[in-house]
């Protein structure tokens, strides 16, 4: 979601410069710095930045390099007259005299004496300034796809890793079972010969236990969700929020099989996958 662009606009009797900048965030959080000619048109340019960038937290800046100001300043004719006229009324009747200048200096300071008028936006300039902002737009979105990409590349290369060593798995499993089978036995040897125990009620209770230590049905659902996030992930929508689901469905099914494992071995390749998985969950967080 990050991203940068950049428009640069020489007018008339300006020239304007089009920032537009883009962080990782879980939300759409767009912050504008416009000069006060343009700012009925924040909405407009909010509306715009969110029907192209859906999440991010997204800055959006234009400066203005200008022969002029956008505010002029004029003496208020009729408020500084009744001024003037009022003063000079109260010198009269005190008997004072006054020098014009002086208090021409001093009512200009008096409320109201002068006003801002600001200049009215020219809709033909706006336009000219509303179509490099959606230059600028195109750029960020055009860096971000290029982050993508990128994003892309790894994740499918880390997603193989994992189905990669997934398929080591099955060379260790006979062993594995084996393992198991000959420990339960040299373990309760003794007891079952020295105890009154019905032998046959007692392989039951060890297949019980070697079946639960079966991980067929991980491994099969395993690659299944490795499949399902390449599928999704090529399916060009914006569905950064359900590769984070995929991911921890993943997760799951990596952790059930170390707890199953009971084999150095595999618990080595689920430590590998594991390392894995937290690369690609750190890069969905760079995904929409």
């Amino acid at each position: 979601m990050t991203g940068f662009g950049k428009a640069i606009l020489e007018l008339e009797n300006k020239k304007v410069s089009i920032e537009i900048k883009s962080l990782n965030s879980k939300q759409l959080d767009i912050n504008t710095r416009i000069p006060n000619l343009y700012k009925e048109k924040d909405l407009v340019i909010r509306n715009e930045i969110k029907n192209k960038l859906e999440r991010g937290k997204v800055e959006l800046s234009i400066f203005i390099e200008s022969v002029g100001t956008d505010k002029e300043t004029k003496i208020n004719k009729p408020i500084v007259e009744a001024y003037y006229k009022q003063l000079n009324e109260l010198a009269q009747d005190l008997g004072i005299a006054i020098d014009k200048e002086p208090i021409l200096q001093t009512i200009v300071k008096l409320p109201d004496a002068l006003k801002v008028e600001y200049q009215e936006l020219d809709e033909e300039e706006w336009n000219l300034i509303f179509e490099g902002f959606k230059t600028a737009l195109a750029g960020i979105m055009d860096f971000r796809n290029q982050e993508g990409n990128a994003l892309q590349e790894d994740i499918f290369a880390r997603i193989a890793n994992i189905e990669n060593l997934l398929a080591q798995v099955p060379q260790y499993e006979n062993d594995r079972i084996e393992t198991v089978r000959t420990r339960i036995n040299d373990n309760l040897k003794d007891f079952v010969e020295k105890q009154n125990v019905d032998k046959n009620r007692f392989e039951q209770e060890i297949i019980y236990y070697l079946e639960k230590l079966d991980i067929t049905e991980e491994k099969v659902r395993l690659a299944n969700h490795c499949k399902y996030f390449i599928e999704t992930s090529n399916a060009g929508n914006s569905e950064g929020k359900k590769l984070g689901f995929i991911a921890q469905e993943i997760g799951r099914e990596i952790n059930t099989l170390g707890s199953k494992a009971n084999d150095s071995n595999i618990q080595k390749i689920v430590i590998d996958m594991k390392d894995e998985l937290e690369k690609i969950k750190e890069q969905l967080l760079n995904v929409l």
